[in-house]
């Protein structure tokens, strides 16, 4: 029996959601994918053109006996704007809205009071609109999307800059 666990998060682009994790102590893997829609085996492009419900995703692979869940969850919410219903930063469309995607009832439980923790905290004056949804079948993306930071440094850091989600970040959760 493996003691590898699950977490889903949907962040926007999928390319700027993998760094966050990917470094941290008991965390093995960090795939980019998709989850939540109707269509089996999707592609990028279907995907992207909105033809399949999908939102963009990153499944964590992790040891809880290195990093628990709620270190995961504490990760994941200054990555975001969880105000946003539409997408994130420059990132528009149904498969870049956030959602946390729960695998077992702890995880939602988990999930759903750290949500009520940040609702309640007044650091933003918008509702707090991320989504918590149960997990369903996770497809991953296209080889050429999986550890993107690593592969197109220069791409990914450029493209990290033009969208948003450094200043917001730096302003919204230092």
């Amino acid at each position: 029996m493996s003691s590898k666990q699950v977490a889903t998060f949907a962040g926007g682009c999928f390319w700027c959601m993998v760094k966050p994790f990917d470094q941290w102590p008991g965390v093995e893997s960090v795939i980019s994918g998709f989850m939540g829609g109707h269509t089996e085996h999707p592609t990028y492009q279907q995907v992207k053109n909105e033809d399949t419900g999908h939102y963009e995703v990153v499944q964590i692979t992790y040891d809880p006996k290195q990093i628990t869940y709620q270190k995961i969850l504490s990760l994941y919410w200054p990555q975001i704007d969880p105000t946003d219903p539409n997408g994130q930063f420059h990132d528009r469309g149904l498969q870049y809205r956030t959602a946390i995607f729960y695998h077992n009832e702890n995880q939602q439980k988990l999930a759903l009071a750290s949500k009520k923790e940040l609702e309640e905290s007044g650091r933003f004056n918008k509702p707090i609109v991320t989504k918590i949804l149960p997990g369903s079948n996770f497809y991953p993306a296209e080889s050429h999307h999986q550890d993107y930071y690593r592969k197109n440094k220069v791409d990914y850091e450029k493209d990290r800059q033009l969208s948003g989600r450094d200043q917001f970040i730096k302003q919204n959760w230092s």
